[in-house]
């Protein structure tokens, strides 16, 4: 009796592709959100497909002592890093990012 393993072997789902499009930032200034909140900026230089990170010449925003929820503009030199695909919320690219109001908050008088 003949089987029909290579039948089988041939129906098999298609390799998913990423969705995320980072070749087109490599050797690019980038800005980072981890889970957590750290935000940080580097060069990236590689990634894979668990979306872990290597950035060179990365700087870590600092956070506000006062409010741990705030990011300051005061940043700490962490140089060439690797960011756990599992931390990343947010990859975008540090050139053309520009900070907008939230329109969901309520303005305050």
């Amino acid at each position: 009796m003949a089987t029909h393993k290579s039948a089988e072997r041939s129906s098999a789902p298609p390799k998913k592709e990423s969705i995320l499009e980072l070749t087109k930032l490599i050797d690019a200034k980038v800005h980072v959100k981890c889970l957590g909140g750290r935000e940080i900026v580097g060069t990236l230089k590689g990634y894979d497909e668990l979306v872990n990170l290597v950035l060179d010449d990365a700087d870590e925003y600092l956070r506000d002592s006062e409010d741990p929820n705030k990011i300051t503009d005061k940043t700490r030199k962490l140089g060439l890093v690797v960011v756990r695909g599992t931390q990343v919320s947010l990859v975008s690219p540090r050139e053309g990012m520009e900070e907008i109001a939230n329109p969901f908050i309520a303005a305050e008088e």
